[in-house]
């Protein structure tokens, strides 16, 4: 089998949702750094792999390449424990991933970006408020569900979780309260109480595979 390659920005939630999975399949990956910040994912080498000019790129095997964040994310997570073979639990995973590519992370990832990651806050200021209410919306939906639920499906730990978490656990880089979600912040400490768990800030775990 061909050693795995993810092309990552590592401060990325949605690269980060890759990395995290991975780690905790327990499958061998090489990283490549694409810095966004210089410009590296609207080169022609990188647009090749991915016309979209975005990252995560997963490189399954040499010149097959798969974008979208979630999209890779189903695609490692077949056959696994973190996709349902149950037909309604399985296309509720993909609800909560849908949800989260449309309703969440267009507004959060964005704030903690301009915040946190380019550090201007000022320059983005009328652009952050635009935000601030879509992201509040979504939090509360995700709030009322996991005050009744252990995980988002299922009431196990699925891609769904893994999806939300990425800009969810960090979401105060982005200028966002978690103070007034308990149910979040009680589901947070649950997901990073899973095995083989890595934070954003690491490339993977050192383990033997």
């Amino acid at each position: 089998m061909e050693l795995l390659r993810l092309y990552d920005f590592l401060p990325s939630g949605n690269g980060y949702k890759i990395r995290l999975l991975l780690t905790q399949l327990g499958m061998p990956f090489e990283r490549v750094e694409v810095n966004i910040l210089k410009g590296e994912t609207r080169t022609p080498e990188f647009l090749s792999k991915n016309p979209n000019g975005k990252i995560p790129v997963l490189e399954i095997e040499p010149g097959k390449y798969l974008a979208e964040s979630n999209a890779i994310l189903v695609y490692l997570s077949e056959g696994t424990e973190f996709l349902p073979y149950d037909r309604f639990l399985r296309s509720q995973v993909l609800q909560w991933l849908f949800f989260e590519q449309y309703s969440y992370q267009p507004f959060i990832a964005p704030s903690r970006f301009w915040i946190s990651i380019l550090g201007k806050p000022e320059e983005y200021s009328d652009a952050l408020k635009q935000k601030r209410e879509p992201v509040y919306a979504a939090l509360n939906l995700m709030e009322k569900h996991l005050t009744y639920h252990t995980f988002f499906v299922g009431e196990r730990y699925t891609i769904a979780d893994i999806a939300l978490f990425a800009y969810t656990h960090v979401a105060d880089e982005g200028g966002f309260d978690l103070t007034q979600f308990p149910a979040i912040q009680a589901w947070i400490e649950r997901v990073k109480a899973q095995s083989r768990y890595i934070s954003i800030k690491d490339i993977h775990k050192d383990m033997e595979f």
